[in-house]
């Protein structure tokens, strides 16, 4: 039982390593690193949000989220605004570019798919028996 390839741990670092490298490449012309992907899927689902609400989504601490979230808004794509009535919640928002950014991103499940040499069904069957482990809802 304990060897290193019968740990699911260690599979599960493995894979995330390698899922961010096949992601590399398909993200980079759109000027995205994965995590910035991450926030921006967020986004485009809801916008604008607080930095709290998507490091909560996103598994994330908000000071680890933020800096990420700078390089978005030197990039043009987000916006960052103290929300009136509570200086204490920085809300982000997208960009009209940040808007449109997204339109070239409903390649990416497809280039993700075709590198990896799955389909979708295949994809959701892997998210769905990894559940338990990610905490997710």
């Amino acid at each position: 039982m304990l060897a290193l390839d019968n740990q699911v741990c260690f599979a599960l670092v493995t894979a995330a390593r390698n899922v961010v490298a096949l992601y590399r490449p398909i993200l980079e012309p759109m000027g995205l690193t994965h995590p910035q992907y991450l926030v921006m899927l967020a986004l485009w689902e809801r916008s604008p949000r607080s930095l709290r609400e998507i490091a909560g989504e996103l598994a994330l601490e908000p000071a680890t989220l933020s800096p990420l979230v700078k390089r978005l808004e030197a990039q043009g794509l987000v916006t960052r605004a103290r929300r009136d009535g509570d200086e204490r919640v920085l809300d982000v928002g997208l960009t009209d570019e940040g808007v449109r950014l997204r339109e070239r991103a409903l390649d990416v499940p497809g280039q993700v798919m075709a590198a990896a040499g799955t389909d979708a069904a295949a994809l959701l069957a892997l998210r769905d028996a990894l559940r338990p482990f990610s905490g997710a809802r």
